[in-house]
């Protein structure tokens, strides 16, 4: 009954926390006191719209981000293929401390030759620079390559005297293929070649040293669209023929005597199905033996050699 002082919970307990307690903290003041404007949804942590704002500022970052950074060669035998192919490097740097030998002083001079910077680290910054900690002492920086805009290089290779002559890659993967090409094209008075920006090979140290420093030479240019730089190309009076193992038409019946872009898939897909219908014809390379198919940059070295042949004569 009420004000019956016997019954469970009727007293406080002596030294309990509840009930009121000298002065409050400054909770009081601090709740009388103004908060100022609401801010806005976006900028409200836990707000689905602050979310979203920051989704899309990501996103945003993404599209802005650099794709080709510096490179690091590492390995005695793959830096002195750099030096060797006149890879554009910018420094050299050697662990203190590393064993010399043929191949370490030869990279010393080379370096020393062109120009490029030599720097003597201590070892566990090489260290740092690899996964396995295999980097023999010695590491090469490589800058990213400057590509050229595929307008300018259009516009170089028909101000040639000769008739254009390019290649394009579509599908291609291995920076290995793409050196190989660039290669070939030097070797058979090409003007240069086109790689799509996305799902490509990249010019890396790799495409460096295949190409046996030919890239120095022979201008790459990146396609944001491959398909749509191939028809403008061909809006300019450039003849687009594809190289594929199920081409109509055999390299044999190739008119390679005007200005051309030879357009070549990967050894597994082929051409993709949009650059496939941009060229005007797709011819393959017969085989007398029981080989399907050539790797890419053979099939590509095939065909320009044959151009350059008709071209001669």
């Amino acid at each position: 009954m009420a004000g019956n002082s016997k019954r469970r919970g009727a007293v406080r307990k002596a030294g309990t926390k509840k009930g009121p307690t000298v002065g409050s903290g400054g909770v009081r003041r601090r709740g009388l006191e103004g908060r100022g404007a609401t801010p806005p949804a976006h900028k409200r942590p836990h707000h689905p719209a602050a979310k979203r704002a920051a989704k899309a500022a990501r996103q945003q970052q993404g599209r802005h981000k650099k794709t080709d950074d510096t490179e690091i060669v590492l390995g005695r035998n793959p830096v002195l293929e750099c030096l060797r192919a006149q890879v554009p490097a910018t420094a050299l740097y050697v662990a203190l401390g590393t064993e010399a030998d043929e191949r370490l002083s030869e990279c010393v001079q080379i370096a020393a030759d062109s120009g490029i910077s030599i720097l003597e680290v201590p070892r566990h910054d090489l260290d740092r620079l690899s996964a396995n900690g295999l980097h023999q002492g010695i590491a090469l920086q490589v800058p990213p390559y400057a590509y050229a805009h595929p307008d300018d290089l259009l516009a170089a290779a028909t101000a040639d005297g000769a008739p254009a002559l390019l290649v394009a890659l579509d599908n291609i993967s291995d920076p290995r293929n793409l050196g190989a090409v660039v290669r070939s094209v030097a070797a058979f008075g090409g003007h240069g070649v086109l790689i799509p920006q996305r799902r490509s090979a990249s010019v890396t140290a790799v495409a460096w040293r295949t190409s046996a420093g030919a890239a120095a030479r022979v201008p790459v240019a990146r396609a944001t669209n491959l398909t749509r730089t191939l028809k403008s190309w061909a809006d300019a009076g450039l003849q687009i023929v594809g190289l594929d193992a199920g081409g109509g038409a055999t390299v044999d019946e190739l008119d390679g005597a005007g200005p051309i872009v030879v357009v070549v898939g990967s050894e597994g897909k082929g051409l993709s199905r949009l650059v496939r219908e941009t060229c005007d014809a797709v011819v393959s390379i017969p085989m007398a033996g029981p080989t399907e198919s050539l790797n890419a940059s053979v099939a590509a070295g095939v065909v320009l050699a044959e151009i350059a042949r008709q071209r001669r004569t």
